[in-house]
């Protein structure tokens, strides 16, 4: 089967390493807006967006997890929260954010760049949200790290198919 979607799932990789080029303010809103476009329970849209451009604030935010250098090295980072104020089933909405994040991780592979979800900063979710000066009424799902990649060699497995089906009833 062709389809531009799925073509574009199947060659999404996680890009880690990027060039200089600058990303548009447009493509950043294109990459938010499929995001938006992701299901949610009673179509609430809990999700909420911080993008980070700035120097500093990408280096305070680097210091909050193990991979600060793609922090660092990415032309910008949009951190995707969930709106305490807008749940109201906690598993169906992190599950919404999941897809939020998914869709802009496929945006910006349709737009040709890279990107990267990155969760291990969660354990410092609240210095984050100090950081970009938001409450504890946000949550944050993750921090997704965009750029134009430095290449495009990253190699991925999957297991069988029949591994992983477990009935056809």
């Amino acid at each position: 089967m062709k389809s531009p979607v799925l073509e574009a799932i199947y060659r999404r990789r996680s890009i880690r390493e990027f060039t200089d080029n600058a990303i548009s303010r447009e493509q950043l809103h294109e990459i938010i807006k499929a995001g938006i476009w992701a299901p949610s329970g009673l179509n609430n849209q809990p999700w909420r967006f911080v993008i980070v451009q700035n120097h500093d604030i990408k280096e305070q935010l680097a210091q909050q997890t193990h991979y600060g250098h793609i922090v660092r090295d990415a032309n910008a980072l949009i951190a995707v929260y969930l709106s305490k104020d807008d749940i109201y089933d906690t598993v169906k909405d992190i599950q919404s954010a999941g897809a939020c994040i998914q869709n802009i991780l496929l945006a910006a592979e349709a737009l040709d760049l890279g990107a990267v979800w990155l969760g291990q900063i969660l354990k410092n979710k609240l210095e984050v949200n100090k950081i970009l000066g938001l409450t504890d009424n946000f949550d944050l799902m993750a921090v997704i790290a965009l750029g134009h990649p430095a290449h495009r060699n990253q190699k991925s497995k999957r297991k069988e198919f029949s591994e992983l089906l477990l009935k056809e009833i």
